[in-house]
Protein backbone atom coordinates (compact mmCIF):
# COMPACT_ATOMS: atom_id res chain seq x y z
CA UNK A 1 0.00 0.00 0.00
CA UNK A 2 3.49 2.62 0.73
CA UNK A 3 4.85 1.21 -2.50
CA UNK A 4 1.38 1.96 -4.05
CA UNK A 5 1.20 6.05 -2.60
CA UNK A 6 5.51 6.31 -3.55
CA UNK A 7 4.44 5.53 -6.88
CA UNK A 8 1.47 7.66 -6.93
CA UNK A 9 3.10 10.56 -5.56
CA UNK A 10 6.29 10.33 -8.17
CA UNK A 11 3.63 10.01 -10.98
CA UNK A 12 2.22 13.90 -9.60
CA UNK A 13 5.72 14.72 -9.35
CA UNK A 14 6.81 13.99 -12.59
CA UNK A 15 3.78 15.08 -14.47
CA UNK A 16 4.11 18.80 -12.40
CA UNK A 17 7.85 18.85 -13.04
CA UNK A 18 8.51 17.33 -16.76
CA UNK A 19 10.40 19.32 -19.29
CA UNK A 20 7.39 21.10 -21.31
CA UNK A 21 8.39 21.34 -25.31
CA UNK A 22 8.18 24.31 -26.92
CA UNK A 23 7.85 24.58 -30.74
CA UNK A 24 9.57 27.50 -32.35
CA UNK A 25 8.49 29.22 -35.83
CA UNK A 26 10.03 31.69 -37.92
CA UNK A 27 7.49 33.63 -39.92
CA UNK A 28 10.38 35.98 -40.52
CA UNK A 29 9.93 36.54 -44.48
CA UNK A 30 7.12 38.12 -46.72
CA UNK A 31 3.58 36.26 -46.24
CA UNK A 32 2.94 34.84 -49.26
CA UNK A 33 1.99 30.70 -50.37
CA UNK A 34 5.47 29.64 -49.23
CA UNK A 35 4.84 31.05 -45.55
CA UNK A 36 1.62 29.49 -45.64
CA UNK A 37 3.16 25.88 -46.76
CA UNK A 38 5.82 26.83 -44.07
CA UNK A 39 3.40 27.26 -40.88
CA UNK A 40 1.29 24.39 -41.97
CA UNK A 41 3.92 21.77 -41.75
CA UNK A 42 5.24 23.24 -38.77
CA UNK A 43 2.02 23.13 -36.79
CA UNK A 44 1.89 19.60 -37.95
CA UNK A 45 5.04 19.10 -36.84
CA UNK A 46 4.69 19.94 -33.46
CA UNK A 47 1.50 17.74 -33.15
CA UNK A 48 3.45 15.41 -33.71
CA UNK A 49 6.09 16.16 -31.22
CA UNK A 50 3.18 16.86 -28.62
CA UNK A 51 4.76 20.59 -28.00
CA UNK A 52 3.08 22.41 -25.17
CA UNK A 53 3.41 25.61 -26.84
CA UNK A 54 3.93 27.13 -30.19
CA UNK A 55 6.22 30.21 -30.04
CA UNK A 56 5.63 32.33 -33.10
CA UNK A 57 9.30 34.32 -33.56
CA UNK A 58 8.25 37.61 -35.96
CA UNK A 59 9.97 40.11 -38.15
CA UNK A 60 7.73 40.72 -41.47
CA UNK A 61 6.21 43.64 -43.06
CA UNK A 62 3.64 41.79 -44.31
CA UNK A 63 2.42 40.11 -47.88
CA UNK A 64 -0.33 38.85 -49.25
CA UNK A 65 -3.86 38.89 -47.54
CA UNK A 66 -5.38 35.78 -48.46
CA UNK A 67 -2.46 33.70 -47.76
CA UNK A 68 -2.28 36.07 -44.23
CA UNK A 69 -6.09 34.85 -43.36
CA UNK A 70 -5.13 31.13 -44.15
CA UNK A 71 -2.28 31.39 -41.60
CA UNK A 72 -4.47 33.33 -38.80
CA UNK A 73 -6.60 30.46 -38.95
CA UNK A 74 -4.15 27.75 -38.56
CA UNK A 75 -2.75 29.90 -34.92
CA UNK A 76 -6.47 30.90 -34.08
CA UNK A 77 -7.77 26.75 -33.99
CA UNK A 78 -4.32 25.39 -32.82
CA UNK A 79 -5.38 23.27 -29.74
CA UNK A 80 -2.27 24.01 -27.61
CA UNK A 81 -1.13 28.01 -26.53
CA UNK A 82 0.41 30.16 -29.35
CA UNK A 83 2.56 32.84 -27.96
CA UNK A 84 4.34 35.81 -30.66
CA UNK A 85 7.65 37.01 -30.22
CA UNK A 86 7.74 40.29 -32.30
CA UNK A 87 11.68 41.03 -32.34
CA UNK A 88 11.04 43.66 -34.93
CA UNK A 89 8.43 44.61 -36.97
CA UNK A 90 4.86 43.31 -37.00
CA UNK A 91 3.52 45.19 -39.80
CA UNK A 92 0.34 44.88 -42.34
CA UNK A 93 -0.63 41.19 -42.41
CA UNK A 94 1.75 41.02 -39.52
CA UNK A 95 -0.02 42.44 -37.38
CA UNK A 96 -3.19 40.23 -38.27
CA UNK A 97 -1.04 37.15 -37.54
CA UNK A 98 0.29 38.23 -33.95
CA UNK A 99 -3.22 39.19 -32.89
CA UNK A 100 -4.12 35.82 -33.57
CA UNK A 101 -1.65 34.61 -31.27
CA UNK A 102 -2.77 34.07 -27.54
CA UNK A 103 -0.20 35.77 -25.95
CA UNK A 104 1.86 38.75 -27.76
CA UNK A 105 5.78 39.78 -26.93
CA UNK A 106 7.73 42.46 -27.82
CA UNK A 107 11.33 43.18 -28.10
CA UNK A 108 12.48 47.13 -27.60
CA UNK A 109 11.96 48.79 -30.26
CA UNK A 110 9.22 46.84 -31.79
CA UNK A 111 6.22 47.66 -33.62
CA UNK A 112 3.12 46.33 -34.69
CA UNK A 113 0.74 48.06 -36.63
CA UNK A 114 0.29 49.83 -40.31
CA UNK A 115 -2.34 47.01 -41.63
CA UNK A 116 -4.09 48.74 -44.70
CA UNK A 117 -4.59 47.26 -47.47
CA UNK A 118 -2.40 48.66 -50.21
CA UNK A 119 -1.79 47.22 -54.04
CA UNK A 120 1.12 45.99 -55.10
CA UNK A 121 2.12 48.36 -58.14
CA UNK A 122 2.42 52.02 -55.82
CA UNK A 123 1.65 50.90 -52.53
CA UNK A 124 -1.54 52.82 -53.03
CA UNK A 125 -4.60 52.20 -50.43
CA UNK A 126 -6.93 49.26 -52.26
CA UNK A 127 -10.80 50.56 -51.93
CA UNK A 128 -12.95 50.58 -48.90
CA UNK A 129 -14.22 46.71 -50.07
CA UNK A 130 -10.81 45.58 -48.30
CA UNK A 131 -10.47 47.59 -45.95
CA UNK A 132 -13.80 46.40 -44.80
CA UNK A 133 -12.73 42.64 -45.13
CA UNK A 134 -9.42 44.00 -43.21
CA UNK A 135 -10.78 45.74 -40.86
CA UNK A 136 -13.19 43.03 -39.89
CA UNK A 137 -10.36 40.30 -39.89
CA UNK A 138 -8.55 42.50 -37.31
CA UNK A 139 -11.53 43.32 -35.34
CA UNK A 140 -12.16 39.67 -34.98
CA UNK A 141 -9.09 38.27 -33.69
CA UNK A 142 -8.61 41.38 -31.31
CA UNK A 143 -12.28 40.10 -29.46
CA UNK A 144 -11.17 36.69 -29.92
CA UNK A 145 -8.25 37.24 -27.56
CA UNK A 146 -9.57 40.06 -25.54
CA UNK A 147 -7.99 43.14 -27.09
CA UNK A 148 -9.02 46.27 -27.77
CA UNK A 149 -11.28 45.98 -31.13
CA UNK A 150 -11.27 49.87 -32.08
CA UNK A 151 -7.76 49.29 -31.33
CA UNK A 152 -7.40 46.85 -33.90
CA UNK A 153 -9.46 48.92 -36.28
CA UNK A 154 -7.85 51.61 -36.28
CA UNK A 155 -4.41 49.89 -37.54
CA UNK A 156 -6.11 49.42 -40.70
CA UNK A 157 -8.68 52.80 -40.94
CA UNK A 158 -7.05 56.14 -40.47
CA UNK A 159 -10.16 57.48 -40.14
CA UNK A 160 -11.35 55.65 -36.58
CA UNK A 161 -12.03 58.15 -34.23
CA UNK A 162 -9.48 57.77 -30.98
CA UNK A 163 -7.82 59.57 -28.37
CA UNK A 164 -5.28 62.35 -29.54
CA UNK A 165 -2.91 60.90 -27.45
CA UNK A 166 -2.94 57.86 -29.10
CA UNK A 167 -3.12 58.95 -32.75
CA UNK A 168 -4.25 61.53 -35.11
CA UNK A 169 -6.93 61.23 -37.63
CA UNK A 170 -6.31 60.68 -41.02
CA UNK A 171 -3.51 58.18 -40.11
CA UNK A 172 -3.19 54.37 -39.38
CA UNK A 173 -2.39 53.11 -35.79
CA UNK A 174 1.12 52.11 -35.05
CA UNK A 175 1.96 50.61 -31.71
CA UNK A 176 5.74 50.72 -30.34
CA UNK A 177 6.77 48.43 -27.19
CA UNK A 178 5.73 50.61 -24.75
CA UNK A 179 2.47 51.67 -26.40
CA UNK A 180 1.20 48.58 -26.82
CA UNK A 181 1.91 47.76 -23.11
CA UNK A 182 0.00 50.58 -22.08
CA UNK A 183 -2.70 49.29 -24.25
CA UNK A 184 -2.82 46.09 -23.43
CA UNK A 185 -1.52 45.23 -27.12
CA UNK A 186 1.17 43.19 -25.69
CA UNK A 187 1.95 41.08 -22.47
CA UNK A 188 5.31 42.09 -21.95
CA UNK A 189 8.75 43.79 -23.13
CA UNK A 190 11.03 41.05 -23.66
CA UNK A 191 15.15 40.83 -24.64
CA UNK A 192 14.71 36.75 -25.54
CA UNK A 193 12.97 33.75 -25.55
CA UNK A 194 14.00 32.85 -21.41
CA UNK A 195 11.95 36.64 -20.60
CA UNK A 196 8.43 34.70 -22.04
CA UNK A 197 9.45 31.30 -20.03
CA UNK A 198 9.57 33.12 -17.07
CA UNK A 199 6.74 35.62 -17.71
CA UNK A 200 4.85 31.96 -18.33
CA UNK A 201 6.38 29.94 -15.47
CA UNK A 202 7.98 27.40 -17.60
CA UNK A 203 11.56 26.22 -16.59
CA UNK A 204 14.30 24.57 -18.58
CA UNK A 205 12.27 23.85 -21.29
CA UNK A 206 12.81 21.53 -24.47
CA UNK A 207 13.42 24.10 -27.31
CA UNK A 208 12.19 22.53 -30.87
CA UNK A 209 13.02 25.03 -34.06
CA UNK A 210 11.17 23.82 -37.10
CA UNK A 211 13.49 24.05 -40.11
CA UNK A 212 11.37 23.28 -44.02
CA UNK A 213 12.10 19.73 -45.05
CA UNK A 214 14.26 19.17 -48.17
CA UNK A 215 11.21 19.05 -50.00
CA UNK A 216 9.61 22.49 -49.08
CA UNK A 217 12.98 23.93 -49.84
CA UNK A 218 13.00 22.35 -53.59
CA UNK A 219 9.10 23.28 -53.75
CA UNK A 220 10.25 27.14 -52.87
CA UNK A 221 13.65 26.67 -55.24
CA UNK A 222 11.39 26.00 -58.12
CA UNK A 223 8.93 28.42 -57.70
CA UNK A 224 11.82 31.01 -57.70
CA UNK A 225 10.90 33.48 -60.74
CA UNK A 226 14.81 33.31 -62.54
CA UNK A 227 14.28 29.41 -61.92
CA UNK A 228 10.41 29.81 -63.64
CA UNK A 229 12.07 31.28 -66.23
CA UNK A 230 14.84 28.79 -66.56
CA UNK A 231 12.22 25.90 -67.02
CA UNK A 232 10.07 27.63 -69.50
CA UNK A 233 13.12 28.29 -71.78
CA UNK A 234 14.69 24.89 -71.48
CA UNK A 235 11.07 23.60 -72.50
CA UNK A 236 10.71 25.76 -75.63
CA UNK A 237 14.05 24.63 -76.68
CA UNK A 238 13.40 21.23 -76.16
CA UNK A 239 9.97 21.68 -78.06
CA UNK A 240 11.65 22.76 -81.22
CA UNK A 241 14.14 20.46 -80.91
CA UNK A 242 12.02 17.18 -80.59
CA UNK A 243 10.33 19.01 -83.75
CA UNK A 244 13.43 19.00 -85.83
CA UNK A 245 15.19 15.83 -84.50
CA UNK A 246 12.25 13.25 -83.00
CA UNK A 247 14.73 11.25 -80.86
CA UNK A 248 12.03 11.07 -77.69
CA UNK A 249 14.25 12.78 -75.07
CA UNK A 250 13.49 16.25 -75.49
CA UNK A 251 9.74 15.20 -75.11
CA UNK A 252 10.83 13.69 -71.85
CA UNK A 253 12.81 16.99 -70.64
CA UNK A 254 9.33 18.55 -71.64
CA UNK A 255 7.23 16.38 -69.86
CA UNK A 256 10.01 16.27 -66.87
CA UNK A 257 10.14 20.03 -66.28
CA UNK A 258 6.33 20.30 -67.41
CA UNK A 259 5.86 18.79 -63.91
CA UNK A 260 8.97 20.94 -62.11
CA UNK A 261 6.91 23.99 -63.13
CA UNK A 262 3.39 22.95 -62.41
CA UNK A 263 3.41 20.39 -59.06
CA UNK A 264 4.53 23.02 -56.63
CA UNK A 265 2.46 25.62 -57.85
CA UNK A 266 -0.60 23.55 -57.98
CA UNK A 267 0.01 22.29 -54.24
CA UNK A 268 1.05 25.76 -53.22
CA UNK A 269 -2.54 26.50 -54.70
CA UNK A 270 -1.27 29.18 -56.82
CA UNK A 271 -2.58 27.63 -60.09
CA UNK A 272 -6.62 27.01 -60.36
CA UNK A 273 -8.23 24.65 -62.93
CA UNK A 274 -9.37 27.25 -64.90
CA UNK A 275 -6.25 28.23 -65.97
CA UNK A 276 -4.99 24.84 -66.81
CA UNK A 277 -8.05 24.44 -69.28
CA UNK A 278 -7.53 27.88 -70.70
CA UNK A 279 -3.58 26.15 -71.59
CA UNK A 280 -4.67 23.31 -72.67
CA UNK A 281 -7.55 25.79 -74.50
CA UNK A 282 -4.75 27.73 -76.03
CA UNK A 283 -2.71 24.52 -77.29
CA UNK A 284 -5.75 23.06 -78.84
CA UNK A 285 -6.29 26.04 -80.81
CA UNK A 286 -2.42 25.55 -81.81
CA UNK A 287 -2.72 22.34 -82.57
CA UNK A 288 -5.91 23.00 -84.92
CA UNK A 289 -4.19 26.14 -86.84
CA UNK A 290 -1.15 23.93 -88.12
CA UNK A 291 -2.71 20.69 -88.31
CA UNK A 292 -5.98 21.42 -89.73
CA UNK A 293 -6.54 25.35 -91.12
CA UNK A 294 -4.31 26.27 -93.75
CA UNK A 295 -1.86 29.22 -92.90
CA UNK A 296 -2.01 30.98 -89.79
CA UNK A 297 -4.36 33.86 -88.40
CA UNK A 298 -6.72 34.35 -85.89
CA UNK A 299 -6.85 30.57 -84.33
CA UNK A 300 -3.07 30.63 -84.43
CA UNK A 301 -3.16 34.26 -82.18
CA UNK A 302 -5.55 33.51 -79.79
CA UNK A 303 -4.00 30.16 -79.34
CA UNK A 304 -0.55 32.10 -78.63
CA UNK A 305 -2.53 34.57 -76.43
CA UNK A 306 -4.39 31.55 -74.20
CA UNK A 307 -1.14 29.71 -74.12
CA UNK A 308 1.01 32.95 -72.76
CA UNK A 309 -1.81 34.52 -70.66
CA UNK A 310 -2.77 31.13 -68.73
CA UNK A 311 0.99 30.59 -67.82
CA UNK A 312 1.98 34.41 -66.53
CA UNK A 313 -0.97 33.83 -64.87
CA UNK A 314 0.41 30.64 -63.11
CA UNK A 315 3.01 32.83 -62.00
CA UNK A 316 1.18 34.94 -59.90
CA UNK A 317 -1.49 34.90 -56.84
CA UNK A 318 -3.77 36.53 -59.31
CA UNK A 319 -7.89 36.16 -58.56
CA UNK A 320 -9.55 35.34 -61.65
CA UNK A 321 -8.44 39.07 -63.64
CA UNK A 322 -7.96 40.83 -60.55
CA UNK A 323 -3.92 41.70 -60.20
CA UNK A 324 -4.69 43.89 -57.64
CA UNK A 325 -3.35 42.37 -54.96
CA UNK A 326 -0.11 41.01 -56.87
CA UNK A 327 2.99 43.43 -56.06
CA UNK A 328 4.22 45.34 -58.57
CA UNK A 329 7.89 43.99 -58.65
CA UNK A 330 6.46 40.01 -59.49
CA UNK A 331 4.11 41.41 -62.32
CA UNK A 332 7.14 43.32 -63.85
CA UNK A 333 9.15 39.75 -63.55
CA UNK A 334 6.19 37.70 -64.90
CA UNK A 335 5.85 40.02 -67.90
CA UNK A 336 9.78 40.30 -68.84
CA UNK A 337 9.97 36.33 -68.61
CA UNK A 338 6.50 35.63 -70.98
CA UNK A 339 8.06 38.72 -73.00
CA UNK A 340 11.49 37.31 -73.53
CA UNK A 341 9.70 33.41 -74.26
CA UNK A 342 8.19 34.45 -77.14
CA UNK A 343 11.43 36.28 -78.02
CA UNK A 344 13.23 32.82 -77.61
CA UNK A 345 10.08 31.01 -79.44
CA UNK A 346 10.60 33.32 -82.42
CA UNK A 347 14.19 32.53 -82.66
CA UNK A 348 13.99 29.04 -82.31
CA UNK A 349 11.81 28.82 -84.65
CA UNK A 350 13.73 30.43 -87.59
CA UNK A 351 16.91 28.63 -85.85
CA UNK A 352 15.21 25.29 -86.81
CA UNK A 353 12.83 26.10 -89.16
CA UNK A 354 14.82 24.15 -92.25
CA UNK A 355 14.59 20.99 -89.75
CA UNK A 356 11.05 21.25 -88.44
CA UNK A 357 9.43 21.72 -92.35
CA UNK A 358 12.04 18.31 -93.28
CA UNK A 359 10.56 16.23 -90.01
CA UNK A 360 8.88 13.50 -92.31
CA UNK A 361 5.40 14.21 -90.43
CA UNK A 362 5.53 18.09 -91.29
CA UNK A 363 6.25 17.21 -95.03
CA UNK A 364 2.88 15.13 -94.62
CA UNK A 365 0.65 18.28 -93.52
CA UNK A 366 2.81 20.94 -94.68
CA UNK A 367 3.44 22.21 -98.66
CA UNK A 368 6.90 22.41 -98.96
CA UNK A 369 7.27 23.02 -101.99
CA UNK A 370 5.77 26.06 -103.74
CA UNK A 371 5.50 27.45 -107.69
CA UNK A 372 6.34 30.54 -107.58
CA UNK A 373 8.03 31.78 -110.53
CA UNK A 374 6.42 31.66 -114.47
CA UNK A 375 9.53 29.58 -114.74
CA UNK A 376 8.16 26.77 -112.93
CA UNK A 377 4.81 27.04 -114.45
CA UNK A 378 6.25 27.03 -117.79
CA UNK A 379 8.06 23.59 -116.54
CA UNK A 380 4.75 22.68 -115.89
CA UNK A 381 3.00 23.62 -119.03
CA UNK A 382 6.04 22.00 -121.50
CA UNK A 383 5.40 18.69 -119.61
CA UNK A 384 2.42 17.71 -120.53
CA UNK A 385 2.02 13.78 -120.87
CA UNK A 386 -1.66 13.20 -120.96
CA UNK A 387 -5.13 15.11 -120.54
CA UNK A 388 -4.50 17.52 -123.06
CA UNK A 389 -8.03 17.16 -124.05
CA UNK A 390 -9.41 18.43 -120.27
CA UNK A 391 -7.33 21.94 -120.62
CA UNK A 392 -9.39 25.27 -119.97
CA UNK A 393 -12.13 22.62 -118.83
CA UNK A 394 -14.18 23.74 -115.33
CA UNK A 395 -14.69 21.52 -112.86
CA UNK A 396 -15.69 20.90 -109.27
CA UNK A 397 -12.99 20.39 -105.95
CA UNK A 398 -13.83 16.84 -105.01
CA UNK A 399 -11.76 17.59 -102.08
CA UNK A 400 -9.84 20.18 -100.32
CA UNK A 401 -6.59 21.07 -102.24
CA UNK A 402 -3.86 22.03 -99.74
CA UNK A 403 -2.49 22.31 -102.80
CA UNK A 404 -3.21 18.42 -103.88
CA UNK A 405 -6.42 16.80 -104.22
CA UNK A 406 -8.74 15.81 -106.22
CA UNK A 407 -11.10 17.75 -108.44
CA UNK A 408 -14.43 16.22 -110.87
CA UNK A 409 -14.79 16.97 -114.05
CA UNK A 410 -17.76 15.12 -116.70
CA UNK A 411 -18.46 12.24 -113.95
CA UNK A 412 -15.01 11.52 -113.24
CA UNK A 413 -12.70 11.84 -110.71
CA UNK A 414 -8.80 13.12 -111.45
CA UNK A 415 -5.61 14.25 -109.39
CA UNK A 416 -5.03 17.61 -109.28
CA UNK A 417 -2.98 20.11 -107.71
CA UNK A 418 -3.18 23.93 -107.25
CA UNK A 419 -0.21 26.74 -108.07
CA UNK A 420 -0.09 26.50 -104.06
CA UNK A 421 -3.41 27.60 -103.52
CA UNK A 422 -6.16 26.79 -100.92
CA UNK A 423 -8.71 25.10 -102.58
CA UNK A 424 -11.89 24.40 -100.53
CA UNK A 425 -14.20 21.54 -101.35
CA UNK A 426 -17.14 22.51 -103.66
CA UNK A 427 -14.90 25.34 -105.23
CA UNK A 428 -15.73 25.65 -109.21
CA UNK A 429 -11.96 25.01 -110.86
CA UNK A 430 -10.02 25.67 -114.02
CA UNK A 431 -7.77 23.14 -115.60
CA UNK A 432 -4.67 24.99 -116.69
CA UNK A 433 -1.96 22.54 -117.48
CA UNK A 434 -1.05 18.79 -116.84
CA UNK A 435 1.97 17.56 -115.63
CA UNK A 436 2.80 13.70 -114.64
CA UNK A 437 -0.62 13.39 -115.03
CA UNK A 438 -2.09 15.10 -112.62
CA UNK A 439 -4.32 18.62 -113.37
CA UNK A 440 -2.66 21.92 -112.46
CA UNK A 441 -6.01 23.75 -111.31
CA UNK A 442 -6.83 27.21 -110.02
CA UNK A 443 -9.73 28.52 -108.94
CA UNK A 444 -12.29 29.61 -111.01
CA UNK A 445 -13.84 33.19 -110.13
Amino acid sequence: MNSFKILFILLIANSLFAQKKVFVVDIKDEIDFSMTRTVTKALEAATEKKADYILVDMNTYGGLLDEADKIKTLLLNYPKPVWVYINDNAASAGALLSLSCDSIYMAPGASIGAATVVNGTDGMALPDKYQSYMRSKMRSVAETNHRDTSLAEAMVDPNVVLDSTIKKRGQVLTLTTHEALKYGFCEKEVNSYSDIFVHNHVTNPQIIRYEPSATDGIFNFLMNEIVTAIIIFIILGAFFMELGSPSGIPSIIIVLLGVLFFLPRYNAGLIQNWEILLMVAGIILLLLEIFVIPGFGVIGILGIVAVFGSLGMMMLNNDYFNFELVSGSMLSTVALTLFLCLLILVGLFFAFSSKVLNNKFFRKVALTETMTTNTKLNHIENSIVSHTHLLQQTGIAHTDLRPSGKIELGGEVYDAVTKGDFISKGSKVEIVAVFNNSLVVREKQ
